[in-house]
C-alpha cells in the first residue's frame, strides 16, 4: 500500500463505515483523543469517500497493509441488532493484526470509577455504568443505556439504545439487549441471548435464545448450542 494523504500519520482504522461508525467518529473527536483514523468496510460503494472527514479506503484486505505503516490501534465500528458474531470476528480481526482495541467514551457518558471497564468497549452519549460493574472486552453500551450498580457483562455484549439494566443483572457473552428493553435486578441473560426491543424480562433467559414482550418470553431457539465432543 503506498502512503497517501489520507494513510500518512493515520494511527486508528475504524473497521467498519455505517452508521455506528458516524457515532464513533463523533465521540473519538469529541473526546480528544487525537487519534487520527481511516475506515475500512466491506462496501466497495463506498471506498474512497468521506464518513464526515475521516476516508473510507477499502476493506479489510487492506489491513495488514496499514499496520505496515504505522496504524497502531483499531476500534470496531460496527453496531448490531441482535448477532454479535460479527462484531466480535472484527474484533478479533485487529487483534490478529498486532493492533490495539481503542475504549471510545463520549464525554457525556458517566461511568463510575468503581466501575471496571474492558478493553474495546464503547460507552455512548448519555449512557450510564454504575459503580461496581464489570464489562468485559468489546462490550457496547450504546446511547442512553443504562447499566445499574454490581452488574456483569460478558465479552461482546451490546446493550442498545435505552436499554436498561437493573442491579446485579449477570449477561454473558455475545447477548444483545434490545433498544428500549429493562432487565429486572438479579436476571441472567444467558450467551448469544437476545432481549427484544421494549421486552420486560422478569425471568432468566437462556443461552441463544430470544425473548420478547411483556414480560419477557422465549420466542425461538435462534443459533445451535454447540456442545465439545
Amino acid at each position: 500500500m503506498a502512503i497517501t494523504p489520507d494513510t500518512a500519520g493515520a494511527l486508528c482504522v475504524i473497521l467498519g463505515g455505517g452508521g455506528h461508525a458516524r457515532v464513533l467518529v463523533d465521540a473519538l473527536t469529541s473526546g480528544g483523543l487525537g487519534l487520527s483514523c481511516v475506515i475500512l468496510d466491506a462496501d466497495s460503494s463506498k471506498w474512497g469517500s468521506r464518513l464526515y472527514d475521516v476516508p473510507i479506503l477499502g476493506g479489510d484486505e487492506l489491513l495488514p497493509g496499514l499496520a505496515q505503516r504505522g496504524v497502531v490501534h483499531f476500534v470496531v465500528g460496527l453496531g448490531s441488532t441482535g448477532d454479535n458474531r460479527n462484531r466480535r470476528r472484527l474484533f478479533e480481526l485487529g487483534l490478529a493484526h498486532g493492533l490495539k482495541p481503542v475504549t471510545v467514551m463520549h464525554p457525556t457518558a458517566v461511568c463510575s470509577r468503581w466501575a471496571t471497564v474492558g478493553v474495546g468497549c464503547q460507552l455512548l452519549p448519555g449512557s450510564i455504568v454504575n459503580a461496581g460493574s464489570r464489562l468485559g472486552t468489546n462490550v457496547l453500551i450504546n446511547s442512553g443505556a443504562i447499566v445499574e450498580h454490581d452488574c456483569v457483562l460478558g465479552d461482546h455484549v451490546h446493550v442498545a439504545t435505552g436499554a436498561r439494566l437493573a442491579s446485579t443483572v449477570r449477561v454473558a457473552a455475545e447477548a444483545h439487549i434490545g433498544a428500549g428493553a429493562s432487565v429486572r435486578q438479579c436476571i441472567a441473560i444467558g450467551e448469544g441471548a437476545i432481549v427484544g426491543v421494549g421486552a420486560a424480562v422478569v425471568t432468566d433467559v437462556l443461552p441463544f435464545t430470544t425473548v420478547v414482550g411483556v414480560p419477557a418470553r422465549p420466542l425461538e431457539k435462534h443459533r445451535p448450542i454447540v456442545t465439545a465432543s
